[in-house]
């Protein structure tokens, strides 16, 4: 059976019978491909098609290095004839660069002979196996880095030396395992697993890429986590033509770029500064900036105004001080000395969005500028330190605003926040939420019990709506808003109710848990029986552009009628209505069962007769 599978795995590297497939590697806050990795298969009708059992029989074999430089061979054979944006990833086996029959500089001649610049390629190490000798690997590597190739490290947490290979190599880039990617949006324990990972690559100046996403769910998790350069199935599969996945990649992007009906824009940032067309003369590049003094970046555009790189000044004049580089460069154009990995976001994202991918960009330089794009078109240029000064007033003035227990939004952001809803026309629902029983509560266990029931609802808040699309306020007391444009609101609504009935209930005395509720004075001083605290929502349907009549006091007020009419039903309990002018049409109702902690069982609204 071993000499078999020799005999086939010998007859495949003989007859270069791998095929190779690509999978993109993006970023979701850019907007844009990053690169791909380089994933080889054997024939489909060989028993060594799957990769595990090629690469296992090759290793076995001791023919690892001659199947990955075939591997290799016709990963750029073809990433170069497909004329694939961005960098290749290349998987390497670390043990292969330590042989000693390994061919030094093969690598080289295969992206000189493909016509690939080096700065693209990026040598991906898959730990298989333990790596002893670490003083051998670091120079193999350094040979890579001369070459100005990149290296990434794959898999970090599944192997037997990531840690160690991590800080002993610091690595550009850094993969996560998958298995710390799967559910990450319900499970703490890896979200702390993967901030620390953030932190440390934050301290190395690797960049962090995310692969093995399955789900928005997860997408989301991690953007909000601040990983920008993500990879997986939910984004896109491996393909043999990756282009024709362009279409669904950019779908999947576009729901990345949610945009908040609360949030700051960039367009104050904007400074419109004409480009440069690729095939533009170094000389006339730096004829641009000896006459503009002030001229920090120019940005490089295609034919169709699309930007391909950009032109830093002190980098690029650097690159002319050397002997003979104008004369050499001076007349070839821009294209070969501009970047063409740079910084670009678009004019409709938020300013947290923005600062959100500068900090997650660990090679990202202060005085550097980032492109900014209209419809896909080149627009203008923006400034990192005008992004940070601009962050850091806001961040000031939030805590100046912020409701003092739970430092929510208030009732300033609030109105901000429907201002610009009312201003941009978008659909959304505006929910207020009250507390039933509160003010019992509050005089029979005390006012810390009280501050501490406005703490576990105003987490829950902020756990359960999407940060991308949502606002949370606090108005005051136990009054509550949101602004919900996620089309699962209502479901996000009743994991909220569940996990409130579920993390307050510890606040009761037993004999109150088990009855479900407790006596105590209500507003006119009567002891009577109370139900534990829930929640009563009022939700006003906001139709995309028909509420310009409004006003945000307008939509409050009829928010909050909906909310007291939530309030007639017992327990959890969800008035809806739409924004016409018109507050007293109820068309839509709904609420839990007594003592039930979650689902929503729809009702039939007594003030109108509609059924829900």
């Amino acid at each position: 059976m071993l000499s078999e599978s020799r005999n086939e795995l010998q007859r495949i590297i003989q007859q270069g019978l791998i095929s190779t497939l690509f999978q993109p590697i993006v970023s979701s806050l850019e907007q844009r491909i990053i690169g791909y990795e380089a994933l080889s298969r054997g024939p489909s009708d060989s028993p060594l098609h799957s990769p595990l059992t090629l690469f296992a029989t090759a290793r076995h074999c001791g023919l690892l290095s001659e199947l990955e430089h075939l591997c290799r061979s016709t990963a750029i054979s073809r990433f170069c004839q497909l004329q694939l944006p961005g960098m290749l990833f290349l998987n390497v086996s670390p043990e292969t660069l330590l042989e000693p029959g390994h061919s030094r500089g093969a690598t080289l001649q295969l992206i000189q002979r493909f016509g690939l610049p080096p700065a693209r390629l990026v040598i991906e190490l898959t730990e298989q196996a333990p790596i002893n000798d670490m003083g051998l690997l670091r120079e193999a590597l350094l040979h890579y880095r001369e070459m100005g190739l990149q290296v990434a490290l794959d898999d970090l947490g599944a192997g037997y030396a990531g840690l160690q290979l991590w800080s002993e190599l610091q690595p550009d880039h850094v993969k996560i395992d998958r298995h710390f990617i799967h559910d990450i949006h319900l499970d703490p324990i890896k979200r702390e697993f993967v901030s620390a990972m953030l932190s440390m690559a934050k301290a190395s100046r690797s960049n962090l890429i995310a692969e093995g996403i399955e789900c928005a769910e997860e997408q989301e998790a991690l953007e909000q986590m601040g990983i920008d350069w993500v990879q997986g199935y939910w984004l896109a599969k491996p393909h043999a033509e990756p282009l024709e996945q362009r279409a669904q990649l950019e779908d999947r992007l576009k729901q990345c770029l949610g945009l908040q009906p609360d949030v700051t824009g960039i367009h104050s940032l904007l400074i419109e500064t004409a480009p440069v067309s690729a095939d533009c003369l170094t000389l006339d590049v730096l004829q641009r900036f000896q006459d503009q003094a002030s001229l920090n970046t120019l940005a490089v555009v295609d034919s169709s105004n699309k930007p391909v790189g950009t032109v830093q000044r002190n980098n690029f004049t650097r690159k002319l001080l050397k002997p003979f580089a104008l004369e050499l460069h001076g007349r070839k154009p821009i294209s070969q000395l501009m970047d063409d990995q740079p910084l670009v976001v678009d004019i409709g994202q938020s300013l947290e969005q923005v600062s959100r991918l500068l900090t997650s960009r660990a090679r990202q330089r202060l005085d550097e500028d980032f492109i900014i794009l209209r419809e896909g078109l080149y627009y203008g240029l923006g400034r990192v330190m005008d992004v940070l000064r601009q962050i850091t007033e806001l961040k000031i003035r939030e805590a100046r605003h912020a409701n003092p227990l739970t430092l929510l939004p208030g009732n300033i952001p609030i109105q901000e926040c429907l201002a610009r809803l009312l201003r941009t026309g978008h659909k959304a629902r505006l929910c207020y939420l009250d507390l039933d029983n509160f003010k019992p509560f509050n005089d029979l266990y005390g006012y810390a019990k009280g501050d501490e029931v406005l703490l576990i609802l105003a987490r829950l808040l902020r756990k359960h709506c999407d940060q991308r699309h949502d606002f949370v306020g606090h108005i005051g007391g136990d009054d509550f808003m949101l602004v919900l444009r996620s089309s699962d609101w209502d479901a996000r609504l009743q994991r909220i109710n569940h996990d409130f009935s579920r993390d307050t209930l510890p606040l009761y005395r037993p004999e109150h848990q088990r009855d479900g509720g407790f006596t105590a004075a209500d507003r006119h001083g009567v002891q009577r029986q109370h139900a534990l605290v829930s929640l009563s929502i009022g939700v006003l349907h906001l139709d995309a552009g028909n509420n310009r009549q409004d006003d945000p006091a307008s939509l409050a007020e009829q928010a909050s009628a909906l909310k007291q009419q939530a309030k007639n039903y017992p327990g959890f309990s969800v008035v809806c209505g739409s924004s016409h002018g018109q507050s007293e049409q109820y068309d839509l109702a709904f609420r839990a069962p007594d003592q039930t902690p979650c689902g929503l069982q729809r009702v039939t609204h007594k003030s109108c007769g509609y059924v829900c």
